[in-house]
């Protein structure tokens, strides 16, 4: 992730893997993905990366209370996954719960912005979008390079 990261901030395009969550293995597939003035970089472990996020301008982390988490994952597991409550419930208390207080957690520390609500915080919402606003702006006028 690193070096596709690298790349797109030199301007190249990058072939991103793709995963299925279902096998729970890479795809043969990948997804092009072009070099643009803004890159979102997203993901549960991204501020536990020292590597990653020593390449990002503004790291943001969303929080979400346990029981909303809890739940947004069962119902996206059931719809798109094909998983059933038990096998859920079983991954969550073997291996997701544990590995979000030891590293999820934790990297909301490395934050600049944190999100209350799961990202249904209009106002912080609105504060990131103008602060990504201002920067392409400074880009487009050469104040900035991208």
């Amino acid at each position: 992730m690193r070096e596709h990261i690298d790349h797109l901030i030199e301007g190249q395009a990058i072939e991103k893997p793709v995963y299925d969550f279902t096998t729970h293995t890479r795809r043969e597939e990948t997804e092009t993905v072009e070099p643009r003035p803004v890159i979102i970089i997203e993901g549960i472990l991204v501020l536990a990366e020292s590597a990653l996020e020593e390449r990002m301008d503004i790291k943001i982390y969303v929080d979400a209370a346990d029981d909303i988490r809890l739940m947004r994952r069962i119902r996206r597991d059931m719809q798109e996954r094909g998983r059933s409550i038990e096998g859920i419930l079983r991954q969550y208390e073997r291996t997701v719960r544990p590995m979000h207080l030891e590293f999820v957690e934790p990297s909301k520390r490395e934050a600049d912005i944190i999100i209350p609500r799961g990202g249904h915080n209009e106002v912080a919402t609105q504060m990131v979008m103008s602060r990504i606003q201002e920067l392409l702006r400074l880009v487009e006028q050469g104040t900035l390079q991208a």
